[in-house]
């Protein structure tokens, strides 16, 4: 199955809000799964009492935004950080990259897909462990 027709699928499930997709093509079949971010985020809301303020006590600060730009998966599959188990990594934290220098691998349905870089920048930090299946969307790098 090509790289083109994979994000294809990835964006009707999310543009449809689907958290589950099986296909069967010939002999290949192909599961997808995402989490279903904004079912969590609303359970957890609702479940939670409201803080109670106490007369003079100070607010907490904001959460703070995580400095820089995300690179996110385009595609399910499994994280590589080096080309192969004896290599050095592609880029570690503080490595300098440039417009289409590669970041990392991603393994989908036995193709192995470079992810590059989009901009160049700075890795500020790496989200993903070696051999960790990523999601659709999740962050894998963080650059500024």
């Amino acid at each position: 199955m090509e790289l083109k027709k994979l994000k294809e699928i990835a964006s009707v499930m999310r543009d449809n809000d689907l958290t589950l997709l099986e296909l069967k093509e010939g002999e290949t079949t192909l599961r997808m799964e995402r989490k279903a971010a904004q079912a969590a985020e609303l359970a957890s809301a609702t479940l939670q009492p409201p803080a109670a303020v106490q007369p003079g006590a100070q607010e907490p600060a904001p959460p703070q935004q995580a400095e820089g730009t995300e690179i996110k998966s385009p595609m399910v599959g499994v994280f590589y950080s080096a080309p192969s188990p004896d290599s050095e990594p592609y880029v570690q934290v503080g490595s300098k990259v440039k417009k289409g220098d590669t970041l990392c691998i991603i393994e989908a349905m036995k193709l192995l897909n470079e992810i590059t870089a989009d901009r160049d920048g700075e890795i500020t930090e790496i989200c993903a462990a070696a051999g960790q299946v990523v999601e659709y969307g999740q962050t894998l790098f963080r650059m500024k």
